[in-house]
């Protein structure tokens, strides 16, 4: 039992990480991966409402009639993510503004109603809270590596922190939206040339 539920935990974060293996919730991310901070804060945001939405949706499914699922689930995710923007908008409100309407829009997020309707409401409490939490730590990591390479290519810094001399050119393309499809195709096709090495 123990060791299903630590495959549950880890399929969000390899097997079937949102971004580099499903490839779900890409406006988010390539929307918001311009800084290694801005694509970890969407994470977090992210990973707070999809496990309190598996969480709540778990507890509740049996008094969901089937008829109205999807609209039940909508209204508990907008909910959470109403709690995560007034928190963040009282405690990090710079990060509130940069991040801007991608707060709301996680409403819509696929990954959220996604694990909500395929995981949630068929599994049990705990093991909802871990689908969750692994979806939401993978997606996290995918945003944050994604924006630390267009924050190193593109602004010559790390987590706000220089990295190279002054008289360093970035390429700034990489903190501007071609870049952010270019970053991760070259992700997603380093990814799938190490998945063929290992099976050759």
């Amino acid at each position: 039992m123990a060791k299903n539920r630590l495959s549950i935990l880890l399929n969000g974060l390899v097997k079937e990480n949102p971004v580099f293996v499903l490839l779900l919730g890409l406006c988010p991310t390539l929307g918001t991966t311009t800084s290694a901070i801005n694509g970890m804060s969407m994470g977090i945001a992210t990973a707070a409402v999809l496990t309190c939405s598996n969480l709540l949706i778990s507890l509740v499914k049996r008094f969901i009639p089937d008829k109205v699922r999807i609209p039940a689930f909508i209204m508990v995710i907008a909910s959470l993510v109403t709690v995560v923007q007034m928190v963040m908008q009282a405690y990090t409100p710079g990060m509130y503004k940069i991040l801007g309407l991608f707060i709301p829009l996680i409403v819509v997020n696929c990954i959220v109603l996604g694990r909500a309707e395929s995981f949630a409401s068929k599994n049990g409490v705990l093991d909802s809270v871990l689908d969750g939490l692994g979806s939401g730590i993978g997606f996290t990591i995918a945003l944050t590596i994604l924006g630390s390479i267009r924050e190193v290519l593109g602004n010559g810094s790390l987590f706000n922190i220089a990295l190279f001399p002054a008289s360093w050119e970035p390429a700034l393309i990489f903190i501007l939206p071609p870049g952010g499809f270019m970053t991760i195709a070259f992700v997603i096709a380093f990814q799938n040339y190490l998945k063929l090495k290992k099976e050759a």
